[in-house]
């Protein structure tokens, strides 16, 4: 199982699309690091309502963590939240 995968979010922003595919990545890795383009706006807040935005699509077995204009996410065995 690889470890860590990396994905961008660009000027289309949070679609169903890239939920999709941050479901199926998370099959075959356990950590996922999301880079925020310029494009995609860039202010901290933003950046912090994506990350809840994403959360709730997920479940309750990830966690998050921001890091810059970076979202690290995490999948963990048992429920986190």
């Amino acid at each position: 199982m690889i470890n860590q995968a990396e994905m961008q979010i660009g000027k289309s922003g949070l679609t169903d699309n890239f939920i999709d595919s941050l479901k199926t990545n998370f099959k075959n890795h356990t950590n996922i690091r999301i880079s925020v383009l310029k494009s995609a706006g860039h202010e901290k807040s933003h950046v912090r309502e994506m990350a809840d935005k994403i959360l709730e699509s997920l479940g309750k077995n990830y966690s998050t963590k921001i890091i810059g204009f970076t979202i690290a996410i995490k999948k963990w065995r048992k429920p986190v939240r």
